[in-house]
């Protein structure tokens, strides 16, 4: 794949304006709302003619959609390359748990649109966005299953649920901590230590 710095100076021109326009149009859907923003809100603040704006993108919605889109993808990348960096299945595991919070730290904007759509926000399902999002969901979920699976596999783990389940267990419990830590990031910090959160599965809470 090409890099950026490879490609012909009007595409790397193209390329800087669409990511001012999605920086100006996140810190207005994160802000305001989807409904409540404008085209001609979003190009006043990228600093854009609003016919430029409308050369990228042929309304609202499109606009919207592929800022979703591009930012999950991403996500689902650094999450992916985290897991993919080891083979052993532990610190697969602890390198989710801290890639995840690290992205999500790292993209609070984002993070507070990707929620809004993930939760089931109004207008995802106008934009088809409600079925888009949920299949990268659910590809990166298979992803930290199979971990689970070949762990089982290997005997580092008991076979005590399906590897699906244990891995949507595993991202509701970071989802838990992450929302807490956005609500409150003194009273609720994000655990420094993977194991904070992994040893809720790991080591279960009746004691033997």
């Amino acid at each position: 794949m090409m890099q950026e710095e490879e490609l012909p100076r009007r595409e790397r021109e193209k390329l800087r304006q669409r990511r001012e326009m999605f920086d100006a149009a996140l810190k207005l859907f994160s802000e305001k709302g989807f409904h409540n923003v404008s085209m001609h809100e979003i190009a006043k603040n990228a600093e854009f003619a609003i016919g430029t704006l409308y050369k990228f993108f042929k309304n609202k919605e499109e606009l919207y959609k592929a800022l979703v889109i591009e930012n999950s993808d991403r996500f689902h990348q650094a999450l992916t390359k985290a897991v993919e960096e080891t083979d052993d299945e532990i610190e697969k595991l602890r390198n989710y748990v801290r890639t995840k919070s690290a992205v999500f730290m790292d993209n609070i904007s984002v993070i507070r649109l990707y929620f809004a759509e993930t939760r089931g926000a109004s207008f995802n399902i106008k934009a088809g966005l409600d079925n888009e999002i949920r299949e990268r969901y659910e590809k990166f979920i298979y992803t930290l299953a199979s971990i689970f699976e070949s762990g089982i596999e290997k005997k580092l783990f008991q076979n005590i649920a399906a590897p699906y389940h244990l891995a949507v267990a595993l991202d509701g419990l970071c989802n838990a901590f992450l929302a807490l830590w956005l609500e409150s990031p003194e009273k609720h910090p994000y655990p420094a230590d993977p194991d904070v959160i992994l040893n809720i599965l790991f080591k279960g809470l009746i004691a033997l």
